[in-house]
C-alpha cells in the first residue's frame, strides 16, 4: 500500500511516497524472528584469552605449624613404628602405607618436619586423599584459615600460591605443605613392652632397659587439632617474623587461550548454559554450551561455539519450572 505524506521544508511542500507491507487484513506485518525496527540490541563476540581462577586469603607467619599427610590411594592403612628423632630430619621419614590390591602405597613426612601423630587407627580402611597422619614443621611457615567454599575451590585444582608479607618481603612463591583439611588431634601409641618369658618376667633385662632408655615414651597426644587452613613454606632466602600478617593469592585453575564470552551473555552456570546467537539476517537461535572457568567478567566456553558467532546480551531467559499439581487442585478439565 502506498501513502503520500506532505512535508513542509521552509516555504516548499514536498510529497513523500512511502510503502508499507500489509497482510490480507490490512494490518502491518513483522517477522517474529527479527527484532522490531529501532530496537537497540547489545551484542558480543567470543574472544580468546588466558584465564585463571584465584582465591585471596589472609594469613600470618607461624612457628612449627602442624599439617596433614593423606592416603595416596583407597585401601587399608598400616603404620610403622616411628622413633622420636634426635634432631630435625634432613631426609623424608617413612610413616606408613596404604595397602591396595596387595601393594603398599607409602606416605612420608617430608624433610624438615617430624611425625606428630596418627589420625586414624592402624588397619583402618581409608579413602584416597583422606588425612591419615599429622606432621610438624620445624621452622616458619605461613598459615591461612579458610572456609569450606574456599577449600573446595582450592582442592578441585592444582593450586599454586604467591605470598606477600605486609610491609615485608614479597611477592614470592609459597610451597603448599600437606593437606588443607581440618585435622583432629594426632596421637602416637606408647611402645608395647616386650614380654620376658623367664620366671621373673616383671623385671626388665639389661637389653630391655637399654631399649627403654633409647626410645622415650611417645604415648599420649602429640599434635593439636587444627581448623580448616592452608599451610605453605617460603623460599629459604625470605626473612620471616613470627606473627607477621601475610596475604596469599592461590591460583586454583588455569586455562590458556580459552574461548570466552561475557558472563552477561550466558544463562546458567556451573558446567552447562545457554546463549542466544544472532544470525546475519537478525534472527535468533538459542544454543547449548559447556562452561569452564570464570573470573567474574568472562566465562570460558569449552564447547558449543566456534568463536565466529555474534551473541545477544543479556543472555536468554531460562523457562520457568512447571508448577506442580497436588491432589487437591487437579488441572482444569480433568
Amino acid at each position: 500500500m502506498l501513502k503520500q505524506v506532505l512535508v513542509r521544508l521552509g516555504g516548499l511542500a514536498v510529497v513523500v511516497v512511502t510503502a508499507t507491507a500489509c497482510g490480507s487484513s490490512g494490518e502491518a506485518q513483522t517477522n517474529p524472528d527479527l527484532a522490531p525496527r529501532g530496537t537497540a540490541m547489545t551484542t558480543a563476540k567470543p574472544t580468546r584469552q588466558d584465564l585463571t581462577n584465584k582465591v585471596s586469603l589472609t594469613g600470618k607467619v607461624t612457628m612449627n605449624p602442624v599439617f596433614g599427610l593423606v592416603a595416596p590411594v583407597a585401601g587399608q592403612v598400616r603404620f610403622m613404628d616411628v622413633k622420636e628423632p634426635a634432631s630435625t630430619p634432613t631426609v623424608a621419614t617413612r610413616v606408613g602405607s596404604v595397602w591396595a590390591d596387595g601393594v603398599p602405597n607409602w606416605f612420608e613426612v617430608p624433610a624438615g618436619a617430624t611425625f606428630a601423630g596418627r589420625l586414624v587407627d592402624d588397619k583402618s580402611t581409608v579413602t584416597g586423599g583422606m588425612p591419615v597422619a599429622s606432621a610438624k614443621l620445624a621452622g616458619y611457615a605461613i598459615a591461612a584459615d579458610i572456609d569450606s567454599a574456599q577449600a573446595y575451590k582450592i582442592a578441585d585444582g592444582s593450586a599454586s600460591v604467591q605470598a606477600q608479607i605486609k610491609n615485608g618481603p614479597g611477592p614470592f612463591p609459597c610451597t603448599l605443605l600437606g593437606t588443607i583439611a581440618a585435622l583432629p588431634a594426632g596421637t602416637v601409641p606408647a611402645p608395647t613392652p616386650t614380654e620376658n618369658k623367664e620366671e621373673d618376667k616383671d623385671k626388665p633385662t639389661d637389653t630391655q632397659q637399654q631399649q627403654q632408655q633409647q626410645q622415650p615414651d611417645t604415648g599420649g597426644q602429640k599434635s593439636e587439632s587444627t581448623g580448616l587452613r592452608l599451610v605453605c613454606t617460603a623460599p629459604a632466602d625470605v626473612k620471616l617474623i613470627n606473627g607477621a600478617a601475610a596475604t596469599l593469592e592461590v591460583v586454583t585453575q588455569t586455562s590458556a587461550n580459552a574461548l570466552v564470552v561475557p558472563v552477561e551473555a550466558v544463562a546458567g552456570g556451573q558446567g552447562n548454559g545457554k546463549v542466544e546467537i544472532v544470525k546475519p539476517d537478525g534472527s535468533k537461535v538459542i544454543a547449548d554450551v559447556v562452561l569452564g572457568l570464570t573470573n567474574g567478567k568472562v566465562v570460558e566456553i569449552k564447547s558449543g561455539l566456534t568463536g565466529d558467532e555474534t551473541l545477544s546480551m543479556p543472555g536468554p531467559n531460562l523457562p520457568a519450572a512447571p508448577q506442580q499439581q497436588d491432589g487437591n487442585n487437579p488441572k482444569p478439565g480433568s
